[in-house]
């Protein structure tokens, strides 16, 4: 009988410490997910060539200030975005949406762009990660991606724009971005591969793009 009992103890013991370390495990995850790093992947190709379609990154969500978990609100701001960084923030048209572009221009900034030059403070920006893949400019009438403002970024915002210049929906299109909704830095590419491989195709090995794992987000 004595035996039947403490196997019975035993057995509640073992049931006990894996759900401790499940629940610790589970809270650690939310913890690191809320405030230091997240995964993102990208489905679109607003970045090209910087970021690929099927490029899998992190996220340094810590860089900016503490987020309040769950809602993600941010509590305490210590960094301000600063141009050339590259960031996910939520949609400002659907905040269920997260999109990733470039910071070009900060609070303050005069931002406009003339017949594809983008200009900030009266001064031509040399954008080495802005790609175009057309000679065709579009007039400020007809559409705002090749001609543009100026506009000035108002206080806590930034302005976006994604480095494949001549197909990206941003700022230019749907305006700024609040600090509030940026969600952190990206920063590393931790896999690659091309998503349009069927996932039933053994070509899916094959697309993996082993050249940009690792690879530092600039």
């Amino acid at each position: 009988m004595r035996k039947k009992l403490a196997g019975k103890k035993e057995s509640k013991s073992i049931v006990k410490e894996y759900v401790e370390a499940i629940a610790v495990a589970v809270l650690l995850a939310l913890c690191i997910r809320t405030f230091i790093v997240q995964a993102f992947k990208i489905p679109s190709g607003s970045m090209l060539p910087t970021l690929q379609i099927g490029d899998h990154l992190l996220v340094n969500k810590f860089i900016y200030g503490l987020r309040m978990p769950f809602t993600g609100k941010l509590l305490i701001p210590w960094k301000s975005p600063v141009r050339g960084d590259v960031v996910v923030f939520r949609f400002p048209k659907d905040r269920d949406i997260d999109y990733i572009k470039r910071v070009v221009a900060v609070a303050g900034d005069k931002v406009e762009i003339v017949n594809k030059r983008l200009i900030i403070n009266d001064a031509e920006v040399v954008d080495l990660q802005a790609h175009f893949s057309t000679d065709e400019i579009y007039s400020s009438a007809a559409s705002p991606r090749d001609n543009y403002g100026p506009v000035t970024v108002p206080a806590g915002k930034i302005f976006v724009m994604g480095d494949n210049r001549d197909n990206s929906y941003d700022s230019r299109f749907w305006g700024f971005v609040d600090y509030s909704d940026i969600l952190g830095k990206a920063f590393i590419l931790y896999w690659s591969w091309d998503i349009e491989t069927s996932l039933l195709s053994v070509d899916r090995l094959l697309s993996i793009r082993w050249s940009r794992i690792g690879d530092v987000i600039q």
